[in-house]
């Protein structure tokens, strides 16, 4: 099936930096908020979406129902340059990079930035083709409370140590030839996704909806 960028859902101006996060958000919370507006600043973007995906291959058990997942995002987003986005589930991509190639291929003018957090940085040599990612895109890596020192000893940190930008010249990151990425420290909550589900918060939301 040949898709359009109108299909996507997505209106990506050309010549514009856009920082992709993507992720399972189940549920949505405050941290990702945190990341995003942190990378509009310190990343010098001019709109970040969020691509929740239809599954996350690490994971062995999967999200609650993706429009369950797009209705809280949607509720949860307060900023008019964060855009909340089912694009990979249109794109029918299962990985990551398959996601960068098709929308850098639709959007061939706009300027993407793929974001993370720390923690990712850590186990991102285990994603598909992950050389490839780097190739592709700028990485923008937004350090987690407790992660600093793992993500910045990790494979991918390691064996990219020179393509690294310093996080003073962080904001030309959207502009640098590839391989690139910098890492930022920025003041971030300690939230995350599976302690909102242990906590059982996530399913009481759930049920509330009738999902």
């Amino acid at each position: 099936m040949n898709l359009t960028a109108q299909d996507t859902g997505l209106s990506l101006p050309p010549g514009r930096s856009v920082g992709l996060l993507g992720g399972s958000f189940d549920p949505p919370h405050a941290g990702h908020l945190g990341i995003s507006r942190e990378a509009l600043r310190r990343f010098g973007l001019d709109r970040v979406v969020w691509l929740v995906s239809p599954g996350n291959p690490l994971k062995h058990h999967g999200p609650a129902p993706l429009e369950t997942r797009m209705e809280a995002a949607r509720a949860l987003v307060d900023h008019p340059r964060i855009t909340v986005s089912d694009a990979e589930a249109q794109l029918g991509s299962a990985f990551t990079a398959e996601t960068i190639a098709s929308l850098q291929a639709l959007f061939p003018r706009v300027r993407f930035v793929w974001l993370m957090g720390a923690d990712n940085l850590r186990q991102f040599h285990l994603w598909q083709n992950w050389h490839d990612i780097l190739g592709r895109v700028p990485v923008g890596v937004l350090a987690r409370p407790g992660d600093r020192i793992s993500a910045r000893r990790s494979v991918t940190a390691r064996i990219y140590a020179d393509a690294r930008l310093p996080s003073r010249e962080s904001r030309r990151l959207s502009q640098m030839t590839t391989p690139a990425w910098c890492f930022v420290n920025v003041p971030m909550t300690d939230l995350s996704s599976s302690e909102i589900r242990a906590r059982g918060a996530w399913q009481a939301a759930k049920d509330a909806r009738g999902t």
